[in-house]
């Protein structure tokens, strides 16, 4: 978790990118801004900082060839926090790369502020941090002043909602052989071509593999398994694989480590169909090179997460819908000959 009531912010410079496939503008000032007055600041610190509070994914640097030092943002960021005097200068330089990358025809222009952090909390410590954000959508705002008895009323366009911040990222100095901890945020270019210019083309990211990561991977790999793979080998119910999820949810809520083998033990219970989903997770491994099936801690934020995507309705043609929570004994299905139509027969004690 990132927090930011110790935070100060020491540094910012601001540019402005444009597409460059549209034959759009880079823009670079010549000096970072002063910001002396500390109502503007504590703005800047909400619209910079607060949507991080809520970000749980933490990243890290890398690069195709394996050397880090020629991942680019890495490279400038570490030149900042080894010598903050070079700040602006390496400003200049991430939005330089920015533009350069800012190729496909769906991403907008926008201004980049750099900007130099201190007294960032991340998983109980505190490290200074450089942010690198971007706007890009603008709105029009209303604006009511006292005249004479009465109101005076006017607008302004192209105004940025220091609620919405469009594209962020926060790059912690620490674990820099590693390549670092990095948090990111992108609200627009949702679709696959545009969103992964910010991630996968500016900044070269790979998730960490921690506790956070090994148990959203798990929950998801385990539902594509139930709703998807299991059927390759099973004829199985939709009640069934709502049972099979929520047996999975029950023993990541209950348990403080996530073992594989008692996971297919206790959850799964079919030794076939443990063998298929651990074939499943090995060859996860292999592709993404993120280890899992040795064990984990399991994070309680994931699982919260991943909870809401763990559907447990029955749905039945359009009139009814089922919810699945408990015993998986209490419900029964059946064939009516005679109407020539499925039934449930569900039972219970008492109306709640």
């Amino acid at each position: 978790m990132i927090t930011s009531f110790e935070t100060s912010l020491q540094n910012l410079s601001v540019h402005k990118v444009g597409n460059k496939s549209q034959d759009e503008y880079l823009t670079l000032s010549d000096a970072q801004l002063s910001i002396k007055d500390e109502t503007l600041n504590n703005l800047l610190m909400t619209y910079f900082l607060k949507p991080f509070e809520k970000v749980n994914e933490i990243y890290r640097f890398t690069h195709s060839s394996e050397d880090l030092a020629l991942n680019e943002i890495y490279h400038f960021a570490k030149k900042c926090f080894q010598e903050p005097e070079t700040f602006h200068e390496m400003s200049q330089q991430i939005t330089r790369h920015l533009f350069d990358v800012s190729t496909h025809p769906k991403i907008k222009s926008g201004e980049v502020y750099i900007a130099f952090f201190d007294q960032v909390q991340i998983e109980g410590q505190l490290h200074q941090a450089i942010g690198i954000f971007k706007s890009e959508t603008k709105e029009t705002y209303l604006k009511v002043y006292p005249d004479a008895g009465g109101f005076f009323l006017t607008y302004e366009r192209e105004a940025i909602n220091i609620q919405k911040l469009d594209k962020g990222c926060l790059i912690i100095n620490t674990e820099s052989e590693e390549g670092y901890k990095v948090a990111v945020i992108d609200q627009t270019n949702k679709t696959p071509e545009a969103a992964v210019y910010w991630k996968d083309d500016f900044l070269k990211l790979k998730i960490r593999n921690d506790s956070f990561n090994q148990t959203t991977n798990v929950l998801g790999l385990y539902k594509n398994f139930v709703k998807e793979k299991i059927d390759d080998d099973f004829q199985i119910s939709n009640p069934d694989k709502i049972d099979l999820l929520n047996k999975s949810m029950k023993y990541f809520k209950e348990k403080e480590k996530f073992d594989m083998d008692e996971f297919s033990n206790e959850v799964i219970g079919n030794e076939v169909a443990a063998k298929s989903f651990k074939d499943m997770v090995q060859s996860y491994e292999k592709e993404f090179e993120s280890p899992i099936s040795g064990g984990f801690e399991i994070s309680g934020q994931a699982v919260m997460k991943q909870k809401s995507s763990y559907k447990s309705v029955l749905k039945l043609d359009k009139n009814f819908h089922v919810y699945i929570h408990g015993d998986r004994q209490l419900l029964e299905q059946g064939f009516d000959e005679g109407k020539g139509m499925n039934y449930i027969t569900l039972f219970y004690n008492k109306e709640m």
